[in-house]
């Protein structure tokens, strides 16, 4: 689905027309902001709960209410098999204790896993229709749902081949890895491509070492497609692909993907081309 935007009705009034409107075309990964944002949450609740995670070999067993000497009742132990140790730590002599933190349950690495694949979806098969964006809302909430009511653990023990358990580092470090090289994207290098839309002209630059192209305003066309409702609306807070027909002798088209807040920034655009036709006109 495409759709030409239509100017809106704007008073011109001198003195108060914006003098430059840049646009900036976004790479893909300005959507993977739900994978970031829910690993710290996992982290967080992996964290809280606080439960660690032991190192053993192979055959260790666990054994409930056992006598250990120089403790003062059973305790529950990890028995290891004979001819083997627990992991030792940077000294020989001392064993490796437990340290990372980890929850009991699957139901953060589920849903983080979950949303890892529904943004992978989303942002390379294009979903057209509203029973595309139907059936992935309906997937995200039945995941939060069973994590909410505990059932994961009851469903992937039936399966017995699922078992989705990370630490709270590692949702950490993953979260912490992506949330910076999306904020590099967002912040620097989607800025390396853009355009400055000023009074009767537009600047282009889409790559570094190409320079800078300028056309003339008047007798452009701008065309907003917003193909992907689940994409650019939910995940891209209204975010939508531009393309921009140049006219003249050497006319072009000139795409801009992943353009944020393009709306205002339309009505912007026409409110200058609404100044150019006053000044033609008088």
């Amino acid at each position: 689905m495409s759709n030409t935007s239509q100017p809106v009705p704007v008073t011109v009034v001198p003195g108060q027309q914006p003098r430059e409107v840049v646009i900036i075309s976004h790479s893909p990964l300005f959507y993977w902001w739900p994978v970031w944002a829910v690993g710290f949450l996992m982290a967080a609740v992996s964290y809280w709960q606080g439960d660690r995670v032991a190192f053993v070999p192979p055959g260790t067993v666990a054994e409930r209410g056992a006598r250990v000497d120089g403790q003062d009742g059973p305790r529950d132990v990890l028995i290891a098999p004979e001819g083997q140790s627990l992991p030792a730590a940077a000294d020989p002599e001392e064993l490796k204790q437990p340290r990372l933190q980890m929850a009991r349950s699957n139901d953060p690495g589920v849903v983080w896993a979950v949303t890892l694949l529904l943004v992978i979806l989303v942002t390379h098969v294009k979903m057209r229709g509203v029973w595309s964006l139907v059936a992935i809302l309906f997937l995200g909430f039945s995941t939060i749902l069973l994590a909410v009511l505990g059932l994961w653990d009851p469903i992937l023990r039936f399966f017995r081949i699922f078992d989705i358990h990370i630490n709270a580092l590692g949702y950490l470090t993953i979260s912490l890895a992506l949330f910076v090289i999306w904020l590099l994207m967002f912040l620097v290098f989607d800025r390396l491509t853009y355009m400055i839309f000023t009074r009767g002209r537009l600047r282009v630059r889409q790559a570094i070492g190409e320079g800078e192209k300028v056309f003339d305003m008047r007798g452009m066309v701008f065309q907003r497609h917003r193909d992907d409702v689940f994409r650019h609306w939910l995940l891209g807070f209204g975010t939508a692909d531009l393309t921009v027909f140049t006219s003249g002798a050497n006319a072009q088209q000139l795409e801009m993907p992943n353009v944020f807040g393009i709306g205002h920034k339309l009505n912007l655009i026409h409110t200058m081309l609404q100044e150019l036709e006053v000044t033609k006109g008088s």
